[in-house]
């Protein structure tokens, strides 16, 4: 199965689908992972808070696809921020992995009350300038936060991953992101525990197109320019996730399921603004 690529700011790219790992651990996230990649995923999402780095890299290699076709990307969390803790953090991180580089290097949460996202970042240019990172990112950064990255570094994220599913569509954000070449990825992409899946204007595309209304949301995160990160421990339904590349929603179809978007359409209580991770 052919992929296509979203391309980066910084000149690389990432599959327009990934695959997210939360809460696999242990031999069932190894056997998760190594499962995935044979259904086509190259795209590999997972954090240090997931504590599941080291089942990721397991399933990684047994799944005997070269390392280099593989795009690991995993994420710093809120109680390494600062320079020199990212840095040992970082370390941490490849040797849990059994990776000697990663590719995507992002930070979980901007931590607002601790105010050190921005000498993190430049701890990860760092990382990057050194070669042991392909490309650097952010994780549940607003619009506020990305322009402050922006004007003290000098430079903006190739990646932003946020909470995005048609009840919290995130059209302001993304429009941010596309005028200033972000890459929008999209965690919990089909709104875990929410009825996202029997809404109306989802299962009558899913109808329409003889697809499931879970490759209904992920293909609506594909044509808004969104990679969606879809966790699923079962090869079946992992199979079906990446199996969003031979239809397309109507412009019609498209628009009724943005406009299932909430006011405060957020499902986890995660608002940057407040939010504090460990």
């Amino acid at each position: 199965m052919s992929i296509p690529h979203r391309e980066l700011n910084d000149g690389t790219s990432i599959p327009a689908i990934g695959f997210g790992t939360y809460p696999l651990r242990g031999r069932e996230g190894e056997e998760a992972v190594a499962a995935a990649v044979a259904a086509g995923y190259r795209l590999l999402d997972t954090a240090v808070n997931y504590g599941n780095e080291d089942a990721v890299g397991r399933g990684m290699r047994a799944s005997g696809v070269d390392r280099g076709e593989l795009i690991v990307q995993t994420k710093l969390p809120g109680r390494h921020h600062g320079f020199d803790a990212t840095l040992a953090s970082f370390d941490e991180s490849r040797r849990a992995l059994g990776v000697d580089t990663v590719d995507v290097y992002l930070i979980h949460w901007p931590n607002p009350s601790v105010d050190r996202y921005v000498e993190t970042f430049r701890a990860m240019i760092r990382l990057r300038d050194r070669g042991l990172v392909r490309t650097i990112g952010v994780s549940n950064f607003t619009e506020e936060f990305l322009t402050r990255l922006h004007r003290e570094t000098g430079e903006l994220p190739a990646v932003n991953q946020v909470e995005l599913h048609p009840y919290f569509p995130q059209q302001a954000l993304r429009a941010f992101h596309a005028e200033h070449g972000i890459v929008t990825e999209a965690w919990s992409p089909l709104g875990k525990n929410a009825p996202v899946l029997s809404e109306p204007a989802i299962t009558g595309a899913a109808a329409a197109h003889g697809v499931t209304p879970a490759q209904v949301v992920l293909r609506w995160h594909v044509q808004l320019g969104s990679v969606p990160l879809p966790k699923s421990r079962t090869p079946r339904r992992q199979r079906e996730n990446i199996d969003v590349f031979g239809f397309e929603l109507t412009a019609e179809e498209m628009a009724s399921i943005t406009a299932l978007g909430r006011p405060d359409g957020r499902l986890f209580g995660g608002d940057p603004n407040s939010h504090e991770e460990q």
